[in-house]
């Protein structure tokens, strides 16, 4: 589903590192996405890399109500469908969004009987509606903080009380692994992380007008490091 949402933001930059990440997670990585989100056998740092996903996915969902009977929620940038399957079990009806085609197919296939919809396009397509919650969990952390800033404005304009989203921290250790990580074959590496400190991103989110920063969490498990930030609309 096209976006016609991308003119508030940087349309090249953004269209460009999103067409990345659809060819990587369609083609380059999507088995290894499929095993990762599973129960398969994967490697140690791959290990890190699910736990820390799953205990993530854990800390963005006791953000939200534990009834969310007739709320209506987005998974912006939803893979496989894990956090949209849970979600649903809390009775949200879920709108699970994902660039990647392969991966959607994959979801429709594990979540069953939940009644959450699944559509691969732009997160930020404003005919996909209004939403009372939406989540997206490292779905923003490929994109520069403009762009990251603009697309949480973008979905922040069409949520009625809360946006939990992550970013990939800026911190010496993971400059350092990302630097390692460009001496990996070019067919193995993932699209480029683009970290953020805590105080720029909060500086940047304070001209967000009608919301504020509620909780924030940063969890580190390995090969994976990722900061969950809460935004509640302010009364």
């Amino acid at each position: 589903m096209a976006s016609s949402a991308a003119p508030l933001i940087s349309a090249p930059a953004y269209a460009e590192r999103r067409e990345a990440l659809r060819t990587y997670f369609d083609r380059t990585a999507r088995g290894a996405w499929i095993d990762l989100t599973s129960d398969a056998k994967v490697s140690r740092i791959r290990r890190t890399v699910r736990a820390g996903r799953d205990e993530m996915r854990a800390t963005l969902l006791s953000w939200l109500p534990a009834v969310l009977d007739g709320r209506r929620l987005l998974d912006a940038g939803c893979g496989t469908g894990a956090l949209a399957e849970l979600a649903a079990k809390r009775g949200a009806q879920v709108v699970a969004v994902d660039v990647a085609g392969g991966l959607i197919e994959v979801a429709r296939v594990r979540v069953l009987a939940t009644g959450a919809s699944f559509h691969a396009g732009d997160m930020l397509d404003p005919a996909f509606g209004e939403f009372d919650h939406v989540v997206a969990m490292d779905s923003l952390i490929h994109y520069r903080a403009d762009d990251l800033v603009a697309a949480i404005a973008c979905l922040a304009a069409r949520t009625r009380y809360s946006l939990l989203f992550t970013v990939a921290p800026g911190s010496r250790l993971l400059s350092a692994m990302l630097s390692l990580g460009r001496f990996f074959p070019r067919k193995d590496r993932s699209p480029a992380i683009v970290p953020i400190t805590e105080a720029e991103l909060r500086r940047r989110l304070a001209q967000l007008p009608g919301w504020k920063v509620a909780r924030s969490a940063r969890i580190s498990r390995g090969f994976y490091k990722s900061h969950a930030i809460e935004l509640v609309r302010q009364p």
